[in-house]
């Protein structure tokens, strides 16, 4: 397990650079390492620019005979408001292109989102390292 404390823009780097790292090592095909990499960087760059501080866990896992990364990102405010909103193209508070979250979900293979306002946010995705539906 890789634990990557977010709190700057160059952790966001990080978190890109080691997710890519883990699914490579992991045998992934490099379009699919990228894939892993940039949702990752998607989700680490919300969390400094909407929460500040937060954290990026990454995971090689083998689930049924197929290896994944798992990556969790969490902080812990300020929470979404409105999660359907905020999953839609274009849905920005901050005056960005707000493709962060729905990029990551359209990236990954598996995408969950929980968030309470007030309480913060934790997105739990996962890449297999071969097609899901062969």
């Amino acid at each position: 397990m890789i634990r990557v404390p977010v709190r700057e823009e160059a952790d966001v780097s990080v978190a890109r650079t080691l997710a890519r790292d883990l699914a490579l090592r992991e045998g992934f095909p490099a379009g699919r390492a990228a894939a892993v990499a940039t949702a990752v960087s998607e989700l680490a760059w919300n969390i400094v620019v909407h929460a500040g501080d937060g954290e990026v866990v990454l995971a090689a896992v083998i689930e049924r005979g197929r290896r994944a990364v798992v990556a969790v990102a969490r902080d812990g405010h300020p929470g979404i408001a409105d999660l359907e909103a905020a999953m839609r193209d274009g849905h920005s508070t901050r005056g960005t292109l707000g493709l962060g979250l729905s990029s990551a979900r359209r990236l990954m293979d598996e995408f969950a989102i929980e968030s309470e306002p007030g309480k913060g946010t934790t997105v739990t995705m996962k890449k297999w390292g071969d097609d899901p539906d062969p």
